[in-house]
């Protein structure tokens, strides 16, 4: 078995605790909050005690927690996330169809800001200390430094309504017109893509310097290979390591700040489900969006290790 293989076994084994530990810390938050499921299901109504209390014996809530946590686990490996108590349907249809705008979003978020630092931190590299650079430099301190939120107002009075380039909110499927997606999309992707983009080209400034001043790029260059060339197949190659690992870490600011893009651009995904659902007092809702979202920061960052193990030579031959 390759070193990589076994490495790829072992990070898929620690998921199993990983989630589990999740599920476990997500049931204990719920079950210990002020939310009291069976009043939050017949809210509204003036149920009388023993209704609540029948309600409580019929779903399990007058089990002792280890008892409930096992149930909890269960019902999850089926696909049960529960019931809306709002809407009195399944929590995985609500979820299923608010996950995949937050998905485009997301990824959307992610490959812009990839695009944005690999430019930025390259150039910034190339042409360190000198006027690109120290424009770079600058412009990515202060995307570090704005807020999401801030960006995407922004973006709404001066690029919508001021100009009526793109639309104020709301969501237009790619598969009504894929022209319409793009300029729903735009906005909230940049918005969120623009601080992870400035902390990325920062870190991709610093590690492109640290392999251009490395003895194989002056050789490379010293036998005739043109700059380009060096820098394209092995200095960028190089330096991807230590940006790789960060980004990592992003996915979760971009799945946590989709949550505040979506609710300020009116977009139906998993961001708005959850607010909505917090100010009606949906517990299950909560609960469903909470572990789908966690679930996917977890895979994400598998996919991220694999690409790791891609980009690092050095731990593949450890």
């Amino acid at each position: 078995m390759t070193t990589v293989v076994r490495i790829l076994l072992r990070r898929v084994a620690l998921l199993v605790p990983l989630l589990l530990g999740i599920v476990l810390f997500v049931f204990l938050v719920m079950r210990f909050s002020d939310v009291d499921p069976a009043s939050a299901f017949f809210q509204g109504a003036n149920p009388t005690p023993r209704q609540l209390h029948d309600f409580r014996e019929e779903n399990g809530l007058l089990d002792p927690l280890p008892v409930r946590y096992v149930h909890f686990v269960g019902d999850l490996l089926h696909g049960d996330l529960g019931i809306s108590a709002l809407t009195r349907a399944p929590v995985v249809d609500q979820v299923t169809t608010a996950l995949p705008l937050t998905l485009q979003l997301t990824f959307l978020g992610l490959a812009l800001a990839v695009v944005l630092a690999l430019a930025g931190g390259v150039t910034a590299a190339v042409y360190r200390d000198r006027l690109p650079d120290q424009v770079i430099r600058v412009v990515s301190l202060v995307g570090v430094a704005a807020p999401g939120f801030w960006l995407a107002l922004l973006m709404i009075q001066y690029l919508a309504v001021d100009r009526g380039w793109f639309p104020t909110g709301g969501y237009i499927n790619p598969a009504d017109s894929v022209t319409g997606w793009l300029k729903t999309m735009a906005l909230p992707a940049f918005a969120l893509s623009l601080p992870v983009a400035a902390q990325l080209t920062r870190i991709v400034r610093t590690s492109v310097v640290e392999e251009l001043d490395k003895d194989y790029v002056r050789t490379a260059v010293g036998s005739g290979l043109p700059p380009r060339v060096v820098v394209g197949r092995n200095v960028l190659r190089n330096a991807l390591v230590n940006p790789l690992t960060v980004l990592g870490l992003r996915v979760g600011y971009l799945l946590g700040g989709a949550v505040v893009i979506e609710t300020i651009f009116s977009l139906p995904g998993m961001g708005k489900l959850m607010i909505d659902a917090v100010k009606n007092g949906d517990p299950a809702v909560v609960q469903g969006v909470v572990l789908t979202t966690a679930t996917g920061f977890v895979v994400v960052n598998l996919v991220i290790d694999i690409l790791y193990l891609l980009v690092n030579p050095r731990l593949r031959a450890g």
